[in-house]
């Protein structure tokens, strides 16, 4: 049996969400937060607007786009999107994964659109993307999270598009290439690539997205933090830095913080290679490793910052269902309970296995240290089945 590795990650955050703080964090990077100011005060409202400022310029969003903070992390963004501008056309609706699976329950049962159709594709794989109508609204993960498939490239979404590009690119911004001409509404949160604190979500909107704002108006009503007009017209103050609700200037700041440290690595450019070098990492070790392998299929598509993992052993794919969650369970609590990798279960809608978070956020070398605890988790795990 293969002894205990002696060599452990320096930080083994592997989470996929709240992600890793960026390398080097601490507290003392908060020391500046505007605690105790209101976010409508000068200094507060600049202070927004630089997280604005900056993650256009880092991400490199085109001039004429509009970047926005809204409430209630990704999920907020998603929702404020599909609530406000889907109704006007037909919409298509695209899942391989829970959180793609999510949206299409919003919108079937919530806004219980009548000219919905539903692409789906079982975890592992990504639905035939050419097939959609981009005549149609589309909405889509961009990566998708809990099942490790992302997006390859925005090459199936034509530039005389008619509907709308909505992509929810929660864990693929700041990590993956986005296509911004070829998307029309991009959402994410603080708390995934960059590393930053929960509750906050950022909205990106095309010249297409503000049209369909100011010329359509939803059937259903809008609460109070989804309504991005104030009669007929876009409330171009949100994307300013004026906030629907109150936001915490504490984790503004860590956004600020997170944000000058891309810019000091380089920018987009160098955050995506820390990603794809992370993959990297994990590839080299599931290549000389008989018992696993990716839960996506076509390595194409093989996410650089959710990296899901299944169990392939015979021994273990000869147990029920009820075992093998049991087993990819255990392997997970022994790693947590050595201390070398906190939270790297499966998502709990997913296939038993491991998510591992290989962001921008993440040491290539805290990887490389793990992979041989992998193994070791596994060999007691099975030793312990008998």
């Amino acid at each position: 049996m293969t002894s205990q590795p002696s060599q452990r990650p320096q930080r083994p955050y592997f989470s996929s969400g709240p992600c890793s703080k960026r390398p080097g964090w601490s507290l003392e990077a908060l020391n500046n937060a505007l605690v105790g100011r209101s976010h409508r005060s000068g200094p507060g409202k600049a202070r927004l607007k630089e997280v604005i400022d900056r993650t256009k310029s880092t991400l490199g969003i085109p001039e004429d786009y509009l970047c926005g903070i809204v409430p209630a992390s990704d999920t907020g963004a998603v929702e404020i999107a599909m609530w406000s501008l889907l109704g006007a056309r037909g919409v298509e609706m695209v899942a391989w994964e829970s959180f793609g699976s999510g949206w299409v329950t919003d919108v079937q049962k919530q806004l219980k659109l009548s000219d919905c159709r539903i692409t789906k594709a079982e975890y592992g794989h990504l639905p035939d993307l050419s097939q959609l109508d981009c005549d149609r609204d589309i909405v889509f993960t961009w990566n998708g999270t809990t099942s490790g498939v992302k997006v390859p490239n925005g090459d199936w979404i034509p530039d005389n598009r008619q509907g709308l590009t909505i992509a929810d690119a929660t864990s693929a911004t700041f990590a993956m290439d986005i296509p911004w001409a070829k998307l029309d509404v991009v959402t994410w949160s603080w708390q995934k690539v960059m590393g930053g604190e929960a509750a906050h979500g950022m909205l990106v909107l095309s010249p297409r997205a503000v049209e369909r704002l100011e010329s359509y108006s939803p059937a259903w009503p809008l609460p109070k933090i989804f309504q991005l007009t104030k009669k007929g017209k876009l409330n171009a103050a949100i994307f300013t830095g004026a906030t629907i609700n109150t936001p915490s200037m504490l984790c503004v700041e860590d956004a600020l913080d997170g944000l000058k440290w891309a810019e000091s690595l380089g920018g987009v450019s160098a955050l995506i290679a820390r990603s794809q070098a992370n993959l990297t990492a994990i590839t080299n070790w599931v290549d000389r490793t008989d018992w696993v392998d990716f839960l996506a299929v076509d390595p194409a598509t093989r996410s650089n910052t959710s990296i899901c993992l299944k169990i392939v052993d015979p021994w273990y794919t000869a147990l029920s269902a009820e075992d093998q969650a049991k087993g990819a369970k255990q392997l997970a609590t022994l790693l947590d309970k050595e201390g070398v990798a906190y939270d790297i279960g499966s998502y709990r809608d997913a296939p038993p296995g491991l998510r591992i978070w290989g962001g921008a956020t993440v040491d290539t070398a805290d990887l490389e240290a793990l992979t041989p605890w992998l193994d070791w988790a596994y060999e007691q795990m099975k030793a312990s089945h008998g």
